[in-house]
């Protein structure tokens, strides 16, 4: 991934934060096939290894995990939001001219060596926790037992865990830090306005800190 230094983002706790508040990654592979993307909720352990371990599961009639052999390298790519940005929204624009559209977002890739995990304690443990994670904003959160404990242990034969141990984790969050203050803040504020809050919030925070 091309990262001018502008938008280089290396602290490995703001990347583990991506992570984890995004964890919808793509999957991409260089199995037997060729190259393969899947789309998979992912499980981040921050505290394993140098720089985390990701952990996930895919369906049984997936050929993704017969493709791969342990040890071979992947990517996991995590997107945390992305807008187009008129130059209209650029306080200079109106002043100079020189302004242009482009397209800002925050993305983190997680290099790594994946590793089968067909076993049913795994995945029995991984489903467990990645449920309770993301049923936790429920009203009342489902939870494995709330269904049968025969048709939980059929579904549960159906998928197979992978797990990633994190070499490389690169971050880019192009948000506009080459640009004035001012116009940063423009395009941030009309982002805003529009609904597009995500990438807004993170260019009015980068427009602050810039100016600080």
């Amino acid at each position: 991934m091309y990262i001018p230094a502008d938008f280089n983002e290396p602290r490995k706790d703001v990347l583990h934060a991506c992570i984890e508040q995004h964890p919808f990654g793509m999957l991409v592979t260089h199995g037997r096939n060729g190259l393969d993307a899947n789309h998979i909720p992912f499980e981040l352990a921050p505290g394993e290894g140098e720089l985390g371990v990701l952990r996930a599961h895919v369906a049984r009639a997936n050929p993704v995990w017969q493709e791969v052999a342990d040890g071979d390298e992947v990517l996991v790519v995590f997107r945390a939001g992305d807008a187009y940005i008129s130059p209209n929204w650029y306080p200079s624009k109106h002043e100079l001219h020189r302004q242009v559209p482009t397209w800002n977002y925050i993305v983190v890739h997680a290099h790594g060596r994946i590793a089968i995990r067909d076993d049913e304690k795994f995945v029995r443990g991984l489903v467990a926790r990645l449920t309770r994670t993301h049923e936790a904003s429920q009203p009342r959160p489902w939870k494995m037992s709330d269904a049968p404990s025969d048709y939980i242990d059929t579904l549960l034969k159906s998928i197979v865990g992978l797990q990633i141990d994190i070499t490389q984790l690169v971050g880019k969050s192009k948000l506009g830090q080459n640009k004035e203050v001012r116009d940063i803040r423009g395009a941030g504020e009309a982002l805003r306005a529009a609904g597009e809050c995500p990438i807004g919030d993170a260019m009015l925070a980068a427009a602050a800190r810039k100016q600080a």
